[in-house]
């Protein structure tokens, strides 16, 4: 098992550094000098220019200024923020549990709903149940975030009233941040209805940002289970007269798992991109204003910094996907 794992991160360990290749110079690749953005409205003389463009280091060749970066990122130093003069790491340690928290919420619930239902469609094939489920997750899968989110909007929040359609908790509530988990914060707080509030306040954002994964997850759970349904150890099962929740729940489904395993995985990186665009809709406070401001201001290192952290907790989890195949197959390992 140590072969395998240790096989899995030497593969990915390429994709880490390309990865960071890309982040590099993507930013330097949007119009503009974030030099002259820091004088605002304010004339700056060439001498001042550079002076700044030195201190910086962005005088210096790319590969030089990359080599530097990678160097300081091993060392646990993401840079710091042109504008802010905060360390990138810091910032995005105090954002990234509000949009943690949403991503997880939502892949969860993606699964919770995703798999049983590509299970029951599989079992019922062709009939309306699973014409029904399917139909339903295409128009999930085509469905625009934002358009989903507003309309989620108007009618459970200005039109039903149930759900509130903005922030994470009530501003009746307010207690210190212990781990940036607002669910667990809440708890922590003994306050009475403040976990309920958080509750309600993650519940649109995590519906519209689950939308996509959920879709993706039920019809690809459903393949593969159309497919080991067909295998002979499964007509074998069934012939013992064992009954369809073991031939299905326990035989059928862990073989087909370890391609639903990968799209879970993958789903991960999908909901990061989307929390982005759900958290614009709902104004959770996450990374989305800090990445979509960072960019307009030019912020070099906290674009760099913040694709590189995401990109790194992208690949981890694939990391612990391939370590979960393992698991549910001991074949892969050898």
């Amino acid at each position: 098992m140590f072969r395998f794992f240790l096989g899995r991160v030497m593969v990915l360990i390429p994709t880490f550094i390309g990865v960071s290749i890309i982040a590099f110079s993507f930013v330097r690749l949007l119009p503009g000098d974030p030099v002259m953005l820091l004088s605002g409205q304010h004339a700056m003389t060439p001498e001042r220019h550079a002076e700044i463009t030195h201190a910086l280091g962005m005088d210096r060749p790319m590969v030089i200024q990359y080599l530097n970066y990678i160097w300081d990122v091993l060392h646990g130093d993401f840079g710091t923020s042109i504008v802010s003069k905060e360390p990138v790491l810091t910032q995005f340690l105090q954002l990234f549990p509000a949009t943690l928290e949403l991503s997880a919420c939502a892949i969860l619930l993606a699964v919770m709903l995703g798999v049983p239902a590509g299970v029951i469609a599989a079992v019922k094939r062709g009939s309306l149940v699973d014409q029904a489920m399917m139909s339903t997750a295409l128009v999930g899968y085509s469905m625009p975030i934002f358009w989903w989110g507003l309309f989620l909007i108007i009618l459970f929040g200005g039109v039903l009233h149930w759900t509130p359609v903005s922030g994470r908790i009530d501003l009746a509530y307010y207690f210190p941040s212990v781990t940036g988990f607002m669910l667990i914060d809440s708890l922590l707080s003994g306050q009475s209805g403040a976990f309920k509030s958080a509750v309600n306040h993650l519940i649109l954002p995590s519906i519209v940002l689950c939308t996509v994964p959920l879709a993706v997850i039920a019809r690809q759970t459903r393949s593969a289970m159309l497919e080991v349904l067909g295998e002979d150890y499964v007509r074998t099962a069934r012939a013992k007269g064992l009954s369809a929740f073991r031939v299905v729940g326990i035989h059928a489904l862990r073989n087909a798992m370890i391609p639903v395993v990968t799209t879970i995985g993958l789903q991960v990186g999908v909901a990061m991109a989307g929390a982005i665009l759900t958290e614009t809709i709902f104004s959770w406070p996450g990374i989305a204003k800090w990445l979509v401001d960072s960019v307009f201001r030019r912020d070099y290192p906290v674009i760099q910094g913040a694709l590189l952290i995401i990109a790194g907790l992208v690949i981890l989890v694939n990391l612990i996907v391939d370590v979960l195949y393992g698991f549910i197959n001991p074949r892969i390992r050898h």
